[in-house]
C-alpha cells in the first residue's frame, strides 16, 4: 500500500519540481524597465524555453539601476535560493553610464563568474555597450570587457544585446537608453540563438 501511495504521489508531482534553473541577473534591460514585465525580454525568453526546452525555468533577479558592483553583492543569495544551472549576466550598463573604471567592472563580473561556476552554475555573458557621448576610448575599454572575460574565463557571451534596436527610434523609449516593448522580441531572439544551443 505503502509502495502504491508513494507511485501516485510522484505521478501527481507538478514538473515544475524538477525543473532546470536559470537565474537572470540584470538592470533595467532585462527588469523591463517602462514596460509591463510580461512583455520584456525574459518572459519571451521562458516562452521560447517552454516551447524547446520545458525543463527549464527562468528566475528574473533583475533590478533597474543595477550595476555590478550591486549583482556581486546579490550574488551569495541568490545563488543560496536558486541553485541555478544557469546564470545570465546582463550587467555593465550602470557602471558605464556612472563613468566607473572599466577595471572595477571586470573585476566585479569575473567574481560573479567565478562564485557562479563554484556553485555548480554556467554563465552567460550578456554584453552591454553605453552612448556615444561618453568619448570614443572609454567606449571601447568598455565593450572590450566582455570579449576579454570570454576568452580568459572561457565562458560564452553575446555580443551587445541591442545592436538591432540602440539605433532604431521606433525602438527605443524617449529616454533613449531602454527598449520598447515592441524590441523585446528581438532582444530575446538574439540572445536565444546564442543561448538555446548550448543547452542541446
Amino acid at each position: 500500500m505503502y509502495i502504491v501511495v508513494l507511485v501516485l504521489m510522484l505521478s501527481l508531482c507538478p514538473m515544475t519540481a524538477m525543473a532546470k534553473s536559470i537565474v537572470v541577473l540584470g538592470d533595467s534591460i532585462s527588469a523591463g524597465y517602462g514596460i509591463d514585465v510580461r512583455q520584456g525580454w525574459v518572459a519571451v525568453m521562458q516562452k521560447k524555453l517552454n516551447d524547446q526546452f520545458p525543463g527549464y525555468l527562468i528566475s528574473n533577479q533583475s533590478i533597474s539601476g543595477e550595476t555590478s558592483a550591486g549583482g556581486l553583492a546579490r550574488l551569495g543569495q541568490i545563488l543560496s535560493r536558486q541553485k541555478p544551472d544557469w546564470v545570465l549576466v546582463e550587467l555593465g550598463a550602470n557602471d558605464g553610464l556612472r563613468g566607473l573604471s572599466v577595471d572595477e567592472l571586470k573585476n566585479n563580473l569575473t567574481e560573479i563568474v567565478r562564485r557562479s561556476e563554484k556553485s555548480g552554475a554556467k554563465v552567460l555573458l550578456l554584453a552591454m555597450k553605453i552612448p556615444p557621448n561618453y568619448g570614443s576610448r572609454y567606449i571601447e575599454m568598455f565593450y572590450a570587457v566582455y570579449p576579454q572575460l570570454s576568452k580568459e574565463l572561457h565562458v560564452p557571451y553575446v555580443p551587445f544585446i541591442l545592436e538591432d534596436v540602440a539605433l532604431n527610434p521606433k525602438m527605443m523609449q524617449a529616454d533613449g537608453l531602454h527598449p520598447k516593448a515592441e524590441a523585446q522580441a528581438l532582444i530575446a531572439e538574439k540572445i536565444a540563438s546564442y543561448f538555446l544551443p548550448l543547452l542541446e
